[in-house]
């Protein structure tokens, strides 16, 4: 379309519907994404004034649900593509390069004519975009290039998994753009993943590109990760009278690698014992029956961190189950289990041996404060530092949020609805 017809159709309201499915039904929600969506438009207009035709895709943000730390070890889990997300406006071209200018970084330029890894990129977004128009390539896509300009909505360190968004949009351009949509979701979702462990050089599980990719609440089994159990879940949570609540803590991120590593280290080495690479290939009773053996081999935490993730993966299945059924009280009483899980168990909830900054337990305590018995709160993302997760009735959601906010900082609280589409073009 031309960027003329674009300003058109958003100053129209022409696609409030659309915004209406991707971001909810709140009151001005509509309004917002127009003046979001037209800025974005001005942004491209200056930056490529000589782009006759332009393109706008999406790719949301996830929430993890229920498998607290579950898919490295091959479980299942239960996540959720959420409202928040990024946004694209893209010209293509047949140049073979990849140039991004994304809101509040430098610009980036990718040459296509050399898709192999580079150390030298490694971190970094060009890495992603190189991975990921290998992963197209190797599947017989012949990829031309395009000029984009990008905008995010969702929070960087927040747990909602800025950078599989990012991974998942990318995708979604080259696979619209030159696939003609031939790659779907879940493939799409495998090439982020390839990219990001691979080529920009981070050890991690499939979930959060799955769900991003695919949208709306998703049950994974991942036991064959060449080809994992994808199962949507229909659920309306604003529907049955709850929000989602993030909150972002503020607590720093720094330092925390080797606490993230050593989750699937210690598993792992429990794993070994029962000459397995994977917990999920364990069998859970024969743990238990070996549990004084274990401990000539493995640390305690290391056992306890294994004993999480096998009631957690079986325990993502029953919220799943729960959620199909609409029983939400079941649902609400899984939730609040993974948490205190996550909490005795998994023991993520602060790094070792800090004691003076202890947001998430506190946010947990409070918000189970601000509850009194509704809903549910648990840990949220990897995490340590960071956010946690709330499911409130609407009513109350307005002031739990408030009291968040005071304690964390204004805005530290995200008033969510889950987003039924994963990537996704956004047409006229």
């Amino acid at each position: 379309m031309k960027i003329q017809e674009l300003c058109s159709a958003l100053s129209g309201g022409h696609l409030d519907a659309r915004f209406r499915e991707l971001y909810g039904s709140g009151k001005h929600e509509y309004l917002r994404q127009r003046a979001r969506y037209l800025s974005a438009a001005e942004h491209f207009s200056r930056l490529c004034p000589e782009c006759s035709d332009v393109r706008v895709f999406s790719a949301p943000g996830r929430t993890e649900i229920g498998g607290n730390h579950t898919d490295h070890q091959h479980g299942c889990v239960l996540a959720a593509a959420v409202d928040l997300d990024i946004i694209a406006l893209v010209s293509f071209t047949d140049d073979g390069f990849i140039r991004i200018h994304s809101e509040g970084h430098e610009p980036s330029e990718t040459d296509l004519s050399d898709l192999s890894p580079r150390s030298s990129e490694q971190g970094t977004s060009d890495a992603l975009i190189r991975g990921i128009a290998a992963g197209f390539a190797e599947r017989g896509v012949t990829i031309g290039g395009f000029t984009a300009y990008i905008t995010s909505d969702v929070p960087v360190g927040s747990g909602l998994s800025s950078s599989a968004a990012f991974e998942n949009l990318i995708g979604t351009i080259i696979g619209r753009g030159f696939g003609d949509g031939s790659i779907g979701a879940v493939e799409t979702a495998k090439i982020s993943h390839f990219a990001e462990t691979q080529y920009f050089g981070k050890a991690s599980g499939l979930m959060d590109q799955m769900v991003s990719s695919v949208g709306g609440f998703v049950a994974i089994d991942f036991e064959n990760t060449d080809d994992p159990a994808i199962t949507p879940v229909d659920f309306n949570f604003n529907g049955a009278g709850h929000s989602l609540c993030i909150t972002d803590t503020k607590g720093s991120h720094a330092d925390l690698i080797g606490e993230y590593a050593a989750i699937p280290v210690e598993m792992k080495t429990v794993a070994d014992c029962f000459g397995a690479e994977f917990l999920s290939e364990a069998d859970e009773d024969e743990f238990y029956a070996r549990l004084p053996e274990l401990r000539e081999k493995c640390s305690d935490r290391a056992i306890l961190r294994a004993a999480h993730f096998f009631a957690e993966s079986e325990r993502a299945v029953l919220e799943a189950e729960a959620l199909a059924s609409g029983d939400l009280e079941e649902f609400f009483r899984l939730v609040n289990e993974s948490g205190t899980s996550s909490a005795e168990l998994l023991q993520e909830l602060c790094p070792t041996g800090k004691t003076d900054k202890q947001e998430i337990p506190l946010a947990i305590m409070l918000s189970k404060r601000v509850l009194g018995g509704c809903g549910a709160v648990r840990v949220h993302g990897g995490g340590f530092a960071g956010t946690i997760q709330a499911f409130v009735p609407t009513y109350l959601a307005g002031t739990y949020a408030a009291e968040m906010d005071r304690i964390f900082g204004n805005g530290a609280c995200r008033i969510l609805s889950i987003r039924p589409v994963g990537g996704t073009e956004i047409l006229l």
